[in-house]
């Protein structure tokens, strides 16, 4: 490590060996020490790629440290490191950073931040119109296309259970392009917590529920009762076995998306995407709260 200059009020500091323990957070820190579960408020995540940074920063997560090829301080990384004085800059050719695993995946920059808490769930879904739920999604990648699609169909917020993907893995935030910042979700916590409980809090705040899922007694996803419904929220299962028989049970509509080719289903990330577009779509053109 060389202790470098101060730029834009921070001070750059050269890291020449991939052990130096400043990486270590980068490098060698697992998502469940970075999520740390017993003390969640010291709980941290990368964000990498400086649009992913751009809007972790916007959402105000506080930032650890930044690291970044040594060229992008003053190239792409400079507005960022001006907007975080006295956050510690580590930076390194590109030699030493590519034994980073997935480092040509992150435009050369990273950010280590600390976990926002998480909201309630009624004040994620309160004054929504559209919101969706997650049951046991645990593909970090179909958690952040989920998140994606969420933020640009209009999706208000969104609901996970226990058993799904920590939105804040490296992958999901990665695949999501940073909207994981941009739409309010949380966790339904405890494993009895849905679909019972978070049913009852969802109709206590005027949403239907409406089960994404294969079965013979499903309406199809243009029925017109779905785009009449003031307050829907959209339910989406696990990659392999789609929802519980309990949830199904409990929801009020169960939807299918019509298929050809004796194709069956979709993968969750591209159902949700059809999902969304469809149900909120006659409220697009008013933009949805």
């Amino acid at each position: 490590m060389i202790e470098g200059e101060k730029k834009y009020g921070a001070k750059i500091i050269k890291i020449t060996d991939f052990m130096d323990p400043h990486l270590d957070l980068y490098a060698r820190y697992t998502e469940g020490q970075l999520l740390n579960r017993h003390e969640p408020e010291k709980g941290i995540f990368i964000g990498e790629s400086p649009k992913v940074i751009e809007r972790a920063l916007d959402a105000g997560c506080i930032p650890i440290s930044f690291l970044m090829e040594e060229k992008h301080v003053e190239g792409q990384g400079r507005a960022l490191i001006a907007r975080c004085p006295q956050v510690p800059v580590y930076t390194a050719e590109f030699h030493v950073l590519t034994q980073l695993t997935g480092f040509q995946l992150t435009r050369g920059m990273l950010c280590a931040m600390y976990r926002p808490p998480l909201p309630a769930p009624e004040e994620v879904c309160r004054g929504g119109k559209r919101i969706a739920v997650l049951e046991n999604v645990m593909n970090p990648t179909n958690i952040g296309a989920i998140f994606r699609s969420a933020a640009a169909l209009g999706i208000h917020g969104i609901l996970l259970t226990h058993g799904c993907s920590n939105p804040l893995y490296r992958r999901a935030i990665r695949v999501s392009m940073g909207t994981v910042f941009q739409i309010p979700w949380t966790f339904l916590e405890g494993r009895d917590a849905w679909p019972k409980e978070g049913s009852r809090m969802l109709h206590s705040l005027g949403y239907k529920t409406a089960a994404m899922a294969l079965s013979s007694s499903a309406i199809e996803i243009d029925d017109p009762c779905l785009r009449k419904e003031e307050r829907l929220a959209i339910v989406l299962g696990t990659e392999g076995d789609g929802l519980s028989e309990d949830t199904i049970a409990d929801c009020d509509y169960t939807v299918r998306i019509p298929m050809w080719h004796g194709v069956d289903s979709l993968n969750v990330a591209a159902a949700s995407a059809v999902a969304f577009w469809e149900l909120g779509r006659e409220r697009k053109s008013g933009g949805l709260a």
